[in-house]
């Protein structure tokens, strides 16, 4: 899909803008390619969804966390494309993640990782696409404001520590960037901000995908592991960085792997040639578990 075609977790207290970042992602994206618009009209068209004024637009699918599990996954007696197949070359917000069923959850890890989703029912099998960039959000505690200015939590660590666990292990681990999204203070809220347009931003994302299309034909996020062998080795400093991580955070194979084709779209970003030990620095900063704060 696109050159950010990595999971995101962003962990904040309410109104911290974190539904409405979510809400500008497609924006940045690269333009669709006619065979990604035709897959994702093809999905859409199933449930009646597709509307040819939104042709060639990412989708953006938010399903509420009371979602049942057909709706977010797919299913059905006849079984059709649930919101994450609906969301194939878009985007999928989740808010209030540990809010959703657990079971439900799960299911996530297999299109995190092959992009498809297959639903087994008694009477057929139905194989779906679901190649989606994950966006999702979360309060840091059950009350919300675990870390904020105001000092308003009286959340204990064990509630802390359980509310935080209803994220799973290996689905956190398929997450690629955890970040924490701050409160403003009023004074910074009346302040004009000053950052880069969307605009400016998707230029230097479609620059990046450019690379990465001429480079290896495929997004970062989609290499194998010979291929991540082949293009995401980084420098020895960097290389030292990531194996002391390794063995301090404890990282499987898997982690190991994400982090390093996530330094690589850092990189590319960056319009540098090589991964660099800064670009491995920033990876790791974003896998930090939330178990570890």
């Amino acid at each position: 899909m696109g050159v950010l075609d990595h999971s995101m977790l962003m962990v904040g207290p309410p109104g911290t803008g974190k539904t409405m970042l979510a809400s500008r992602f497609a924006g940045i994206l690269p333009p669709m390619t006619d065979e990604e618009a035709l897959e994702s009209a093809a999905v859409q068209s199933l449930t009646g969804g597709f509307h040819i004024s939104r042709w060639k637009a990412r989708p953006y699918r938010s399903p509420h966390h009371t979602a049942s599990g057909v709706a977010l996954v797919g299913g059905g007696g006849s079984p059709r494309p649930g919101e994450i197949s609906l969301a194939h070359y878009g985007v999928l917000f989740l808010d209030e993640l540990p809010q959703f069923e657990r079971k439900v959850l799960e299911v996530l890890r297999e299109p995190l990782e092959s992009g498809r989703i297959t639903i087994s029912r008694a009477a057929r099998q139905a194989d779906f696409p679901a190649r989606f960039q994950l966006i999702a959000a979360m309060n840091p505690c059950p009350c919300g404001f675990l870390g904020h200015h105001s000092g308003k939590c009286h959340c204990t660590p064990d509630i802390i520590a359980r509310y935080q666990d209803r994220i799973s292990g290996p689905l956190l681990d398929r997450i690629d960037m955890q970040i924490q999204v701050g409160a403003l203070a009023q004074d910074e809220l009346m302040t004009q901000a000053t950052g880069e347009s969307s605009a400016a931003i998707a230029d230097r994302v479609e620059r990046a995908f450019s690379v990465q299309q001429t480079r290896q034909d495929k997004a970062n996020n989609l290499l194998t592991t010979k291929e991540i062998d082949r293009h995401c080795q980084p420098d020895t400093a960097g290389e030292q960085l990531l194996r002391s991580a390794m063995t301090r955070l404890n990282w499987s194979a898997r982690a190991y792997h994400r982090v390093l084709k996530l330094a690589r779209t850092i990189s590319d970003l960056a319009g540098a040639a090589k991964v660099g030990q800064t670009h491995i620095a920033e990876a790791i900063q974003y896998r930090r578990a939330l178990r570890e704060h």
